[in-house]
């Protein structure tokens, strides 16, 4: 009976803390009243944070991590179109998308968790969207996928380098109190039990790079990474390099050239037989082909991408 009753009380524990959820997340977790972009030369976000970036039509804007992570989205207008620039700090998962529905703009509004991923609802028909991938999942719109814009995870440094004349996002003054204060989050010295890293290797929370290329995915070890630098792979049939830039924080995906070109970093270069490239994929022959790469923990990664496979910088492993 004790048993029972134990088990009763979790489930209406468990049952509350969903609900609960699911209607004070909107609330817990605001859009920005007013977005404020600046040029850099009055940004006041410090360098070395990390941002989401984004380029549309020649046009290039950064998203700090520390404001998008308490707000979970934030909407604006880029290259002549409309974008939701999305994260989430339990998965560590931060993704772009068009939020156009059946051709018409939509609305969302965060309602909870689903496998520890943020969950949308759009107004118009009250489906439920995964933020990890863009897709409905509950709803009339099951099984459609939002649009996703190509983005980056790098220092803020790094995509000025690339994007001198980029907008970036300053802090709204209504929420100065709820934006992360210090780096730990980002450096991945957190510990908190839902967004706390895993500093071993394949832990829960363990940082991965995750790449999907048509059919075929791939996961690969940050550690690994941050000890190598570059990593040489395929995913599919697609040959790639993986290259983490000087600060350590800031990462890129290439396709190479040809399978037999295997890069090597000599100074700050990527080096093979075919050419010389800076890590950020430029070269005085032509830039390398990039690759969508997300930096996110293991947990969220495996559960989105359930065929993938197991990589390092010394060898690889297929499940």
């Amino acid at each position: 009976r004790r048993a029972l009753a134990g088990g009763v009380l979790v489930a209406v524990a468990a049952f509350t803390y969903v609900v609960n959820f699911r209607m004070a997340a909107d609330h817990m977790f605001l859009q920005p009243r007013t977005l404020r972009m600046v040029s850099s030369a009055e940004n006041t976000v410090a360098l070395d944070r990390l941002v989401v970036g984004v380029e549309v039509n020649g046009e290039a804007r950064a998203y700090p991590l520390q404001y998008i992570g308490y707000h979970h989205q934030v909407r604006d207008t880029i290259g002549g179109g409309p974008i939701m620039v999305s994260y989430c700090t339990v998965c560590r998962t931060g993704r772009v998308f068009t939020p156009v529905v059946n051709g018409q703009p939509e609305t969302f509004r965060l309602v909870g968790m689903d496998h520890w991923n943020a969950m949308f609802e759009d107004k118009a028909t009250g489906s439920w969207w995964r933020q990890a991938n863009g897709e409905a999942v509950t709803g009339p719109l099951k099984g459609t996928t939002m649009h996703e814009v190509p983005s980056v995870q790098v220092t803020l440094a790094q995509w000025l380098a690339l994007h001198p004349s980029s907008l970036v996002m300053q802090a709204d003054s209504a929420f100065l109190e709820e934006y992360a204060k210090d780096y730990s989050y980002e450096r991945g010295t957190s510990r908190k039990s839902l967004t706390g890293t895993d500093t071993l290797s394949w832990g829960e929370k363990s940082w991965v790079i995750g790449i999907t290329i048509g059919e075929a995915s791939m996961a690969y070890d940050w550690n690994a990474l941050r000890r190598a630098r570059v990593i040489n792979d395929a995913v599919g049939e697609t040959p790639i390099v993986i290259v983490l830039a000087k600060d350590t924080a800031s990462f890129f995906a290439f396709a190479r050239p040809t399978p037999s070109d295997t890069f090597q970093l000599r100074g700050d270069s990527l080096v093979a037989a075919s050419g010389t490239w800076a890590t950020d994929g430029t070269g005085p022959s032509g830039a390398l082909r990039r690759i969508k790469a997300s930096q996110e923990f293991w947990h969220s990664w495996r559960t989105f991408q359930p065929g993938t496979g197991k990589g390092d910088a010394g060898r690889v492993n297929r499940e």
